[in-house]
């Protein structure tokens, strides 16, 4: 296997990467309107950590991307 084919198959599974924070988006979201629905007027509070929790899971997306312009 020549470099440029290994570097290729190494973005590929680099990117792959990005299902993971995808999911975990999803999760997070999904939880936060579930709880909202529960308890309307906790609404603030469960906001503030859902996109705590939204923007801690994007960083990992964020290195995945990068990782893939580094290779």
């Amino acid at each position: 296997m020549d470099k440029e084919a290994a570097q290729e198959l190494a973005k590929g599974l680099a990117l792959i990467a990005l299902l993971g924070p995808g999911i975990g988006v999803g999760f997070v979201s999904g939880k936060a309107v579930e709880a909202i629905g529960r308890n309307p007027e906790a609404a603030g509070k469960i906001v503030i950590y859902m996109f705590l929790g939204v923007a801690l899971t994007e960083t990992i997306a964020f290195y995945s991307i990068m990782m893939t312009f580094v290779i």
